[in-house]
């Protein structure tokens, strides 16, 4: 039997239930301190993936709880896009991937994890980073800590916002 470690699971899976509304990513918007938040906007945020298809996965998120396109503002819909423009570049920078997935899942039948909360997904790729691993073992190997990609992730996205990019 092969084994993978992944050590930094431990605190996750042992970690008591934070409060929660029901919504991550209303729980992330209200905490102070999320740890997977990478960047905050006035309308929108940038949140790293739990369970992420490669390191560096991130989800922009609007402030507000809704789940169509249809109910966004015009500020909302400019600054979601303005973010995962942002999070191309900051991406892009921190990582040097060879390409991206950009993608919305609206509703279950889509694919849509969080079905009640919109948010963009915004995928680092790389030649060869469909292995055989997820293909055929239902497991994906992320060999950074997600803690870790928030640190290389949080200045980069600071710079490139103040320098109007």
């Amino acid at each position: 039997m092969d084994r993978l470690w992944a050590p930094w699971r431990l605190a996750y899976v042992t970690a008591a239930p934070a409060p929660s509304t029901d919504c991550i990513f209303c729980d992330a918007l209200t905490s102070a301190d999320a740890e997977l938040t990478v960047f905050r906007a006035r309308h929108a945020f940038v949140i790293l993936n739990l369970y992420p298809y490669n390191n560096g996965h991130l989800m922009v998120v609007p402030n507000r709880h809704l789940n169509t396109l249809a109910l966004l503002t015009p500020d909302e819909q400019q600054e979601l896009m303005s973010l995962t423009r942002l999070s191309e570049m900051a991406l892009s920078e921190a990582y040097r991937p060879q390409g991206l997935n950009v993608g919305i899942n609206l509703g279950r039948a889509a694919g849509a994890g969080i079905e009640n909360h919109l948010h963009i997904h915004v995928v680092p790729r790389w030649q060869g980073d469909t292995n055989f691993m997820t293909a055929v073992g239902e497991t994906r190997v992320l060999p950074e800590d997600l803690r870790q990609t928030a640190s290389n992730l949080r200045p980069v996205f600071e710079r490139l916002a103040r320098s109007g990019a």
